[in-house]
């Protein structure tokens, strides 16, 4: 059975997101992704299995909505400002520049119907950035998110309306790089 993680974060101290935001983000829209994956798996441990099709539609969607939203909280709760050490180094190998991966990371904010993604990929061994959409569309098998930024209205509405490029600025301004990097760390040092 799936458990809602904690915020390792005050939700007040966050910059440009309010308490009420993050929170109602945290302990509706994140807790009902956590509840529709435990449901799904118990209705799959019977062994009637109607609508498997449906079911495991949902299973993807629930279990990608859940992960990615650990993902986004996951990071969140830092000061912003740019990655330092073993991530700033990938980034500007991989992208050319820091500044030139966040042109593309920006790029896909207008594009992403739910996400953009900063993952590792194991199949180059490179960071990419992605644009999804229902948390399960336009995922690449072999790659890990380290870095999520939710597109959807959910996550900024309340605070910003459709000021979309708000939100996104204040999203940047409580990243926790070091969190980040240690994503990358732990999947990068699973390559084979």
């Amino acid at each position: 059975m799936h458990k809602k993680k904690p915020l390792k974060f005050d939700p007040a101290s966050l910059k440009g997101i309010s308490k009420k935001q993050i929170t109602l983000h945290h302990d509706k829209h994140y807790a009902s992704y956590v509840e529709g994956k435990n449901k799904i798996e118990k209705v799959l441990s019977k062994e009637k299995l109607d609508h498997i099709r449906e079911l495991k539609k949902s299973e993807s969607h629930n279990g990608s909505g859940m992960y990615l939203h650990e993902v986004y909280f996951g990071h969140l709760g830092g000061k912003g400002g740019k990655p330092s050490g073993i991530l700033m180094k990938k980034l500007k190998k991989d992208f050319g520049s820091f500044e030139k991966w966040k042109r593309e990371f920006m790029a896909c904010t207008g594009a992403a119907r739910g996400w953009v993604l900063l993952c590792f990929d194991w199949s180059d061994c490179r960071l990419h950035n992605y644009a999804v959409d229902f948390h399960d569309e336009g995922a690449v098998w072999g790659a890990a998110p380290i870095m999520a930024l939710d597109m959807w209205e959910h996550a900024y509405y309340l605070d910003y309306g459709p000021d979309k490029k708000k939100y996104i600025e204040a999203f940047f301004r409580n990243i926790n790089w070091k969190k980040i990097e240690e994503a990358y760390e732990r999947y990068a040092g699973q390559k084979s």
